[in-house]
C-alpha cells in the first residue's frame, strides 16, 4: 500500500475511534431506563462499545507509522520529486 492510502485508513479509524467512544456514552445515557433490566443492559452493551475504541485507535497509529515508512507509488510522486529528478 502506498502512503497515501495508509493516511486515509488512519483517518477513518480514528473517526471511528472517536465515534466509539460517543456511541458508548449515548448508548448508556439514552438507552437506559427505570427498569433494572433494561438499565443493565444499557451499561454492558455501552461498555462493549466503548471497548472497541483502544483497538480503533491503536490501528490508526499503526497505519499512520506503516505510512511514513512506505515508499511512495512511481506514478504518485509529489512533483517537485518529479522536477528534481529532471533537472539531474
Amino acid at each position: 500500500m502506498n502512503a497515501q492510502m495508509l493516511r486515509v485508513l488512519s483517518a477513518i479509524f480514528f473517526q471511528a475511534g472517536i465515534f466509539s467512544i460517543l456511541l458508548s456514552i449515548f448508548i448508556w445515557w439514552y438507552l437506559g431506563s427505570d427498569e433494572p433490566d433494561q438499565q443493565a443492559h444499557a451499561e454492558r452493551f455501552g461498555i462493549f462499545v466503548g471497548l472497541w475504541a483502544p483497538t480503533l485507535l491503536i490501528l490508526s497509529n499503526r497505519f499512520d507509522r506503516f505510512a511514513d515508512k512506505a515508499d511512495p507509488l512511481p506514478a504518485l510522486k509529489p512533483e517537485h520529486e518529479e522536477k528534481k529528478a529532471e533537472e539531474a
